[in-house]
């Protein structure tokens, strides 16, 4: 009966992945998978697919890790094609693993290397897609730059223009380059956050884009369906979710996610769904919405 019990709270959700506090770390930016402790779970092994988004052709920025990794094993195993977006060589070992992971769900992943502050690459990256797959179903805005600061003295100016040159232009650089090149039923899919709704006193520019990301997937929905392009834009909005991001830019990483409803923080594969439903056929009727994905925080 206990050994019942305990199977029965895993599976709670305040008790189904690691609760913190967590083992003392610190990475550097922009941190490692293989460097989590405890290690951050995207899927590989708990997802189970079911068709939802057979012959796809998907696009995710920071596919190397954390949620972008867990979107693109859930893609994969829905059945989409892949192209991962990152950054740079410190990236190159995850980004590889999310290939892999794709590529064992027998669906084709394609790499690009990179820095999506410059429009001539995201350019770059949609004309690989389009070499690789012929068109673009589901575009991912997904990549983004944060750190800590626990003052605005403390946040130096070419902070806070690398925060916004990383985390919303390149929204507006590929979503331009992509349209001509998504079909009716297309997806694009960028990612907010919670920060939009109840900011954090530590990450004042981050925030700030997160705000903006919310008025800009809103707006856009709005131009594409009013012009009739036939292409749904819709937003996710993680609460605090474990990735390398946390222990290279957060203070007190071993109590992340501690403050939440349900008192930890959560793992990049319930963070996936959401992308896989609002990529799907079934969410035809959503354009201009925001998923909340935050273990319980309000964002109203």
């Amino acid at each position: 009966m206990k050994s019942q019990k305990k199977q029965e709270n895993k599976e709670t959700p305040d008790t189904k992945y690691p609760v913190p506090p967590f083992p003392k770390q610190k990475q550097d930016p922009p941190g490692t998978e293989a460097a989590l402790k405890p290690l951050a779970d995207h899927g590989e092994t708990s997802y189970k697919g079911s068709g939802r988004l057979k012959g796809k052709k998907a696009i995710i920025t920071g596919g190397d890790s954390g949620i972008g990794k867990a979107i693109a094993i859930a893609f994969a195993r829905e059945g989409a094609d892949v192209l991962i977006s990152y950054l740079g060589d410190e990236e190159t070992v995850d980004a590889k693993d999310s290939a892999k992971w794709v590529e064992e769900a027998g669906q084709k992943a394609v790499l690009v290397k990179g820095d999506i502050r410059k429009e001539s690459h995201c350019i770059k990256i949609i004309e690989k897609a389009v070499a690789a797959f012929g068109r673009i179903d589901i575009l991912v805005n997904n990549a983004a730059f944060q750190m800590s600061r626990e003052t605005i003295m403390e946040i130096p100016t070419e902070e806070w223009i690398k925060t916004f040159d990383t985390n919303i232009h390149p929204m507006f650089y590929l979503s331009k380059a992509a349209q001509p090149y998504m079909e009716k039923g297309s997806s694009i899919i960028n990612t907010t956050s919670v920060n939009a709704y109840n900011p954090s006193e530590v990450l004042l520019p981050y925030a700030a884009t997160k705000g903006a990301i919310q008025n800009f997937t809103a707006n856009l929905s709005q131009i594409l369906l009013m012009e009739g392009k036939g292409i749904r834009v819709n937003a996710v909005a993680p609460g605090p979710i474990w990735t390398p991001l946390i222990p290279s830019t957060m203070p007190n990483p071993e109590k992340f996610g501690q403050d939440t409803p349900m008192g930890r923080p959560g793992q990049p594969v319930e963070v996936a769904p959401a992308y896989v439903f609002l990529a799907c056929d079934e969410a035809s009727y959503i354009s201009g919405a925001t998923i909340p994905v935050t273990g319980g925080r309000i964002t109203i």
